[in-house]
């Protein structure tokens, strides 16, 4: 909720503020964009730090269970609740700026893809293909997710725990100013979702999901899914050291191995025994 208030809220003010009708004068530019969805960003994680380790993204938290033990059973429940919260904070965001949407898509019932609904969706610009589009979120959640591993690997040099979300808003601020202007970088499931059912809610209708033949699902679905899960591997596979990633638990040979090692350990006699008994 708080990463699309703050997103959200910094897409309808920038943009609504540019027409003269709503404000006399701009109220910001693509910078102040990704500075706000930085900030929405690093401060969800610092809410929800505490009570549920900051997954504020369903991606990372798919990646997270497919290779760092982070149970299975409690996926649902945590994506569930951060769709819920997307959503929520769109519906503030919508209901904070309606009369500037209204005069902005010329009336309360003219709600358009073109006119506002990408104030709290991404759409691709029209020069983009299917294939691009999907590339465009699956490397931007790749270097995600790629800094989210760096960022807890205790191997790593990480920042201390009150300054992750910190790293996160400048990781998001990069990401947004390099890679953001084709697709909008959703780079997270339920940040595009959750507002595009608000969307579709309050009028603008089912276009919101028949855009560029289901781009809802696959671009900014699926390609930040697969995009978290391939930065996770990279990580994994070249720097991470940890136990808990699938790629470097031992297998059963290999535990059988270090279990025979620890039992010959446990039953060998102490340094100086044997000298001891001589002596007695």
């Amino acid at each position: 909720m708080i990463l699309t208030v703050f997103g959200c809220g910094t897409d309808c003010q920038v943009i609504l503020s540019a027409n003269s009708k709503i404000s006399p004068t701009a109220k910001g530019d693509y910078l102040s964009l990704t500075t706000g969805w930085a900030v929405g960003t690093a401060l969800g994680v610092w809410f929800a730090g505490g009570s549920s380790g900051g997954h504020i993204n369903p991606a990372i938290t798919l990646a997270m269970a497919a290779f760092r033990d982070f149970p299975w059973r409690q996926v649902p429940m945590y994506i569930i609740a951060q769709l819920l919260g997307a959503l929520c904070g769109a519906a503030i965001v919508y209901a904070n700026y309606l009369h500037a949407i209204d005069i902005y898509e010329g009336g309360r019932h003219t709600r358009t893809i073109e006119g506002t609904a990408y104030l709290f969706s991404t759409y691709a610009l029209d020069y983009m293909t299917n294939v691009s589009c999907f590339f465009d979120e699956v490397i931007s959640s790749a270097a995600l997710m790629l800094i989210v591993c760096a960022l807890t690997d205790k191997n790593n040099g990480p920042p201390p725990s009150g300054l992750v979300p910190l790293a996160l808003f400048l990781a998001l601020l990069g990401i947004g100013t390099a890679l953001g202007m084709q697709t909008r970088y959703a780079i997270n499931p339920a940040r595009d979702l959750g507002p595009r059912i608000l969307t579709a809610m309050v009028g603008y209708g089912e276009q919101v999901f028949t855009y560029r033949n289901q781009y809802w699902l696959w671009c900014p679905i699926i390609g930040p899914i697969v995009g978290a899960v391939l930065g996770t591997l990279i990580y994994d596979a070249f720097i991470f050291t940890g136990g808990e990633s699938v790629l470097n638990k031992p297998d059963a040979r290999s535990r059988a191995a270090h279990e025979r090692v620890r039992m010959a350990q446990k039953q060998k006699p102490p340094a100086g025994f044997d000298n001891c008994c001589e002596n007695v």
